[in-house]
Order: structure tokens, then C-alpha cells, then sequence
């Protein structure tokens, strides 16, 4: 019996989120494996919703390693050339530890675990950066402002927020190809 490709709905993803105990299944269908292809719909319908979540899962590696890098590096009276490559370094750092987490955390090895979470958020940690940190960059005395400052934590937050919005496309668009969040996705079953 050949095993017959299958589609979820918005509502089904939604309900599967978070993957633990996938109470999100409905209809019976059977998991065979790699040949699973719940996000790598191969250019299939990939909802906003699906792009987000993926988007949100990124991004707080990335906000956890750039807060980081920036008040430690404020902190300890760096430039902002040095204060900005640590934050760059600890959002990378941050965003593929979490994904590892949730990988290993399903029994895949590590060195396994390891080259997925490099596929699947190399781009999006990439682009969430570039966004992030060229809004601080360009952003009139945010790079000079210090820990106690409105505009450090403004400029900070604003960065973040335009690095979600603008990096959700690009996530979708990687998601419907079977890219990005999608080769993480067949590793939670």
C-alpha cells in the first residue's frame, strides 16, 4: 500500500504547534519517517500563520543573543564594531542552540542535529541580523546610547520588530520550497 501524501489545515497546524504529544493530528494519517511532508509541502500552500511561528522561533535565539551582546558589551565599554560582532556571534549562538535543543531533544544525534539546525536557520538568522543591526547602525545615536538610555532599548526593540516582519516572507517563501523550518519540522516525529 503506497503511503498517500497529505495536507493539514491552518487549524490542524495551529493545534500541533508546538509539537509535544501531536495532539494537532486528526484523520489517522500515518508518519513514515523522512517521507513526512507536513511543512516541505515541495511548493504547496505555506499559511502566514506557519511562516510566523517559524519567524518567532528564530527570532528569539536571535533577541536573546543580540540583548546579550549588546548590554554586555555596552556594559563592559566596547566600541560598537566589537559590541556588534559578539551580539552577531551570541544571536547565531542562541537561535541555532534552540533549535538544536528541540531537535536532540527528539533523539537525533548531535552532529545530525547539528547540520539541520545550520539548513534551517542559517538565512533567517542571517537576515534577522542584517535588519536588526543596520537599524541600529543607521538609527541617529542608538549605537552610542548606553543601558540607561530610552533610545538603547527603543532602537533595540524597534529592530527586532522590523527584523520579524521582513524575514516572515522569507521564512514562508524557504517553508514552501521545503526549506528553512521545514527540515527541522520532520525531525519532531
Amino acid at each position: 500500500m503506497q503511503h498517500e501524501a497529505h495536507t493539514h489545515t491552518e487549524h490542524e497546524h495551529h493545534e500541533h504547534g508546538g509539537h509535544e504529544g501531536h495532539g494537532g493530528h486528526t484523520g489517522g494519517h500515518a508518519h513514515h519517517g523522512d517521507t513526512h511532508a507536513h511543512h516541505a509541502h515541495g511548493g504547496g500552500k505555506v499559511s502566514w500563520s506557519m511562516a510566523a511561528q517559524a519567524t518567532l522561533h528564530c527570532l528569539t535565539g536571535c533577541a536573546i543573543g543580540e540583548i546579550l551582546g549588546m548590554v554586555v558589551g555596552t556594559a563592559l565599554g566596547w566600541g560598537n564594531m566589537p559590541t556588534m560582532v559578539l551580539a552577531i556571534v551570541l544571536a547565531f549562538f542562541f537561535g541555532y542552540s534552540l533549535t538544536l535543543r528541540g531537535i536532540t531533544k527528539a533523539g537525533v544525534d548531535f552532529r545530525t542535529a547539528f547540520k539541520v539546525a545550520l539548513a534551517a536557520d542559517t538565512l533567517s538568522i542571517a537576515v534577522m541580523e542584517l535588519i536588526d543591526n543596520g537599524v541600529i547602525a543607521l538609527w541617529p545615536a542608538a549605537m552610542d546610547a548606553t543601558l540607561a538610555q530610552a533610545l538603547f532599548w527603543g532602537s533595540l526593540a524597534i529592530s527586532l520588530a522590523l527584523a520579524f516582519v521582513i524575514t516572515t516572507p522569507v521564512n514562508k517563501w524557504m517553508i514552501g520550497r521545503g526549506k528553512g523550518h521545514a527540515v527541522v519540522h520532520q525531525y519532531h516525529h
